[in-house]
């Protein structure tokens, strides 16, 4: 016998409680509970009436996703920039990198790289910088003598620390008004998206095949 339903109200029963440590309209018990399930497909009801620009004249959804995630890229970035004014920092995928080394520890520079979804030799430039500014450091695996593992230095941590106040206030400030409850929903469709891309990115397809990948993907 299959619980799928079971299994559905176990998730939703989760996404509950999440929401309701971050805000304190429910009561934590049956009755709040089934005050945000009646919230919640209010507000999925009403999100299958979404009118965009360029829909009567055939523009579809795919279409409409793709160059809002384009334009949340550039806002984000230019928020970056204004966060790393006057600082040491040449790029947003500076700081990026020093946080991905500081929350995941010690790695190689292509873990490094594949965690932040960039083509090699862009990473191993964004690498080599943060190496010449001495917050980065290189050494030998103790598992593998031929391989080099990046940890970041004690300057690196400095430094990322004067900055971190003005990119958490970047950070916030792309979530925009988003409340609670759609910051969740906007992260679990996102983490949708990206485990379905990273898939495809692991497998490092040359870039005349990629589109015949991504396909055969959404099929399967």
């Amino acid at each position: 016998m299959k619980y799928n339903i079971l299994k559905d109200m176990i998730a939703l029963l989760e996404d509950f409680e999440a929401e309701s440590q971050l805000d304190e309209i429910y009561t934590k018990d049956t009755e709040g509970f089934i005050d945000w399930l009646k919230n919640r497909y209010a507000k999925d009801s009403d999100a299958l009436e979404v009118d965009w620009e360029g829909k009567e004249k055939g523009r579809s959804a795919e279409s409409v996703i793709n160059t809002l995630l384009v334009h949340m890229g550039r806002y984000a970035k230019s928020y970056s920039k204004s966060a790393i004014h006057g600082s040491g920092f040449t790029s947003q995928d500076d700081f990026i990198y020093l946080i991905t080394l500081k929350s995941f520890g010690e790695m190689t520079k292509m873990d490094l790289i594949k965690k932040n979804v960039h083509e090699k030799p862009s990473g191993i430039q964004i690498i080599n910088r943060l190496i010449a500014q001495g917050w980065v450091e290189q050494f030998n695996s103790s598992t593998d003598r031929r391989s080099k593992v990046l940890r970041i230095s004690e300057q690196g941590l400095s430094v990322l620390e004067q900055q971190m106040d003005k990119i958490r206030m970047a950070s916030d400030i792309v979530t925009g008004n988003l409340t609670s409850s759609e910051k969740l929903e906007l992260i679990r469709l996102l983490e949708k998206l990206d485990v379905f891309h990273l898939a495809i990115y692991d497998k490092q397809i040359e870039s005349e095949h990629l589109l015949e990948e991504g396909v055969k993907s959404k099929k399967r």
